[in-house]
Formats: structure tokens, sequence, C-alpha cells
């Protein structure tokens, strides 16, 4: 924890931290690190990782960074855009190596360690062997709970009530099936109920590029290792977190809960659901209507009063009992927030003010 002190008490602590570390870990020369990462999750490791090497000595020798090629973006695909972490790099002052496959690469230069941070490539075992060390890995949840690319999302998809970082070793055959060295203490680190993928991805990115640099302090990642996850026995739900895909984000009113909608918006982005004439419905804005059951009796969409308004607005009786209160939508391919207006004429011509959707 000491390279994350003001620098008056690093100055002051740093005796007694060199004799510890001295004591704790046989002597490692600095660390050559190869560093793979694309995204602002990955950056805070990185810039940790920067940190560190300028305020522990004889920590980390040099960083490398490798990332993927720019993507093609805008309107026909005509611009290029940078991987986020490349312009990082330039500010941290790393070397950087531009690859889209490992096949037929190799490092110009000697390697300790490999870190992949939220990559997206497989580090292949021609490459691990090649790092003194092997590879770790940074993974925003529980292991082995939510292991896959997307563990933030299916996290709040899956409504957890805790989740957190493991700091797990690169295993040389599967994803995130490496020993884990490192990981938040239970129960792990609350959600609260109104955080989404943006305000989780910075509080984990934190939490382990914070993890990483006190692994490597420990010198957690020289053999023999020692396994330190508590998740596994801790009897906790274990679920895989598969990439996320655009039909996740539908939902099937006879079917989805209103805590199921409210999990998609804060996970992913806007629900949509179809309509019976084949428009796509996005759901833009909405909350929880206070409606007695007599009101809708089976119907599975109707009109009823908005909240501040003499206008009648879109109620739908989702499959948990609970309405939900569309406040603003979007009819796909229409203009943004164009979507009730169109919903409520539907409405009404369809059976008196109720229709029938994904019944």
């Amino acid at each position: 924890m000491l390279w994350r002190l003001p620098a008056p008490v690093r100055s002051f602590l740093a005796p007694a931290h060199r004799r510890f570390t001295s004591t704790a870990a046989a002597p490692v020369p600095p660390l050559r690190i190869l560093f793979c990462g694309s995204d602002d999750f990955s950056i805070a490791s990185l810039r940790a990782l920067s940190q560190a090497q300028r305020d522990v000595p004889k920590l980390i020798e040099s960083i490398h960074v490798v990332h993927r090629p720019a993507k093609p973006t805008g309107r026909g695909l005509k611009s290029l855009r940078d991987v986020p972490i490349k312009p990082a790099a330039a500010e941290e002052r790393c070397v950087t190596h531009t690859i889209d496959t490992f096949t037929g690469w190799t490092p110009p230069s000697r390697v300790d360690l490999i870190i992949a941070v939220s990559f997206g490539l497989f580090v292949p075992p021609r490459i691990l062997n090649l790092a003194k060390y092997g590879g770790l890995n940074v993974h925003p949840s529980l292991l082995p709970d939510l292991k896959g690319p997307a563990p933030i999302q299916h996290a709040l998809l899956k409504c957890r009530q805790h989740t957190g970082v493991s700091v797990q070793t690169l295993h040389p055959a599967q994803f995130d099936g490496g020993t884990i060295l490192a990981q938040t203490p239970s129960p792990g680190i609350p959600i609260p109920d109104w955080a989404n993928a943006e305000d989780l991805t910075k509080q984990l990115a934190h939490e382990g590029a914070n993890m990483l640099v006190d692994v490597l302090i420990s010198r957690a990642f020289v053999p023999p290792l020692k396994n330190v996850g508590w998740y596994k026995d801790s009897g906790g739900p274990v679920a895989h977190a598969g990439k996320i895909l655009k039909g996740d984000q539908q939902v099937d009113f006879s079917k989805s809960t209103l805590d199921d909608v409210f999990a998609i918006k804060r996970a992913i982005g806007e629900p949509w659901c179809w309509l019976p004439n084949g428009d796509r419905l996005i759901l833009n804005e909405f909350s929880e209507a206070e409606v007695a059951e007599q009101e809708h009796g089976l119907r599975r969409m109707w009109l009823g009063p908005s909240r501040g308004s003499k206008h009648d607005v879109p109620l739908a009786r989702m499959a948990c009992g609970r309405t939900l209160h569309i406040d603003k939508s979007t009819i796909g391919g229409r203009p943004v927030g164009g979507g009730n207006q169109r919903l409520v004429r539907m409405l009404r011509e369809r059976q008196g003010g109720s229709v029938a959707i994904d019944d």
C-alpha cells in the first residue's frame, strides 16, 4: 500500500517498507513488463503500474504496451479510431506494439511478466513461456463467479448484491482459469441499487489497479503460488458472463420482471420490445407505477394517467405483476422520443385502449 501514500509519507516509511519486502520474499530484480490492454478499465492498471514504477524503488524496470489496431468508425466506417489505451500509453511514455494476433509475433525484448487486462486476445503458451514469471490478469469479478468477457454487465443483469476483483495468473489453455493470487475480501464490494455499468467499471478499475500493484510489491506472483480465492467455497452463485449481444436488451412483458427491465438499463442500455405491428419500441425513460389490480385486469398494456400531466401514458403489466410507467420511448428508425405519441394512438385504436403485447 505504500506506493499510494503521499510523497512525504512514502519518504518517511520507505526504509521500513524496503525491509519488509526484502524479508517477505526472495529478492526479485526490477520487472520488465509486457502489458496487454485496450479500454478504460485496463488504462487504470497501466497508470497504476507507471506510478508504482516511479514511486517504488527497484519494482519495475520497463513497461511495454501491446494493443489492438485502430478500429473503423463513423458513417461508412471510413475513419479510424485508436483504442483508448494507445494515447494513455503515450502519456506514460511506454513503448507500444500494435498487433491483432499473436501468430508470428514475438516481443522484441526480454520479458519477466506479462499482464493482460481487458485485452480481448488469448495470450498463447508460446508467449507466456517467454516470460520468467508467466502472466497475470485483473478480472472484475469474484472468480470463479462471472468468468467471461462481460462480468460487470452480468453482475448487474443477475442482480448480484456484491462484486469484486480477482488478480489471477494467465492460464495457458483457457480464459479465467488461473491461480487467484488476490481477491476482494468477503463479502465483496456492495453494488448500490442505482449503480450502472459505467459506475461499477470505474470503481472496480481503481480497485483492480491497486490490487495488481500490491501483488507485485508482495511478490505473490513468484512461485510457489498460493491460491487465496475465497469465493469458490462461499456457497455463492456461480455463472458465466458471456459476451453481451444486442438481443440481451430485449424485454418480453409476459416473461420479464420490472427488476429485469431496470437491470438491463443499468447494465447495457435502453431496453426494447416488439410491438404487434412489428415496430421496435425502445424504452428511453421509465419508472414503476402504483396501479390497483382492477385497473388493468388481464390487459398487458393500457393507457393511464401520467404523473404531473393531464395526458395519458402507456402502462405495461410485467410478469411479476408490477406496472411499468413508460415516460419516454422511441420507435426504432424514427426520431428519438416520439414513441409514446405513436404508442398512445395505437392503444386507443385497439381494444378500446388496451393491447396484448408479447402474450
